[in-house]
């Protein structure tokens, strides 16, 4: 494969957010679900979770933080996909300016409890100066946090963006029954203590199918519908 044909087939996407929106954290799960990795590991390290892979400096294990840009890659149908894990912390932040000039595309993580916050709307406004195409990745469903519609607003306020959500949450925090995705029109059941695995993915082409509420119960359907 020539130099042309092999730059054609890149993708490369930088993960970017204020601090502790979970960035490193969905990093690990592309990687994991791209086939890069085989364990997703923990920003934080401990005796029993493994660091995060793209924590790979001694800094960042000790402060939990990413400090420097990583670059890791994985093969997805023909297509080598390259994933820029950014520094969050603002002390860091030229590193992450300098990366957004390398990107194709941006996927800003944000935490649906605090929501927008002040190195989001930086990033946002480094990414419009460039016209990169962005992404908003809605971090932290399965932990109590803002309604959806008021979330969706803030952003569009906030970032001056206009947003279409792809998927939709059932309920959060306690509660999180799992997501329907618009965009495949298939729901998506979470199972266990953290909400963090899949359990079920079930194709429902129409929501007001009243198989829904079997699934979910009566009132998370209405809401859903709603």
């Amino acid at each position: 494969m020539g130099i042309k044909e092999e730059i054609k087939r890149r993708r490369t996407f930088g993960i970017v957010s204020h601090p502790d929106a979970g960035k490193t954290t969905l990093t690990e799960k592309l990687l994991l679900f791209g086939g890069a990795i085989h364990v997703a590991g923990a920003v934080k390290s401990n005796k029993i979770k493994k660091t995060a892979t793209s924590d790979f400096m001694e800094i960042e294990r000790q402060r939990g933080i990413s400090v420097a840009t990583s670059v890791m890659g994985f093969e997805y149908k023909g297509k080598k996909i390259n994933i820029l894990d950014t520094p969050g912390h603002q002390d860091f932040a030229e590193d992450t300016f300098r990366t957004l000039t390398a990107v194709d595309s941006v996927i800003i993580v944000i935490d649906s409890a605090k929501g927008v916050e002040p190195q989001t709307r930086k990033l946002m406004e480094v990414c419009r100066m460039r016209k990169t195409p962005v992404m908003v990745f809605i971090n932290k469903l399965d932990r109590s946090g803002k309604d959806p519609f008021e979330l969706l607003d803030e952003i569009e306020n906030e970032l001056k963006i206009h947003v279409r959500p792809l998927s939709w949450p059932i309920s959060n925090g306690p509660t999180f029954k799992g997501v329907y995705n618009i965009y495949e029109e298939k729901l998506n059941l979470f199972s266990g203590e953290t909400k963090q695995t899949i359990e079920d993915i079930i194709e429902l082409k129409d929501i007001n199918n009243p198989e829904l509420e079997g699934y979910i119960g009566d009132q998370y359907a209405k809401n859903l519908r709603e």
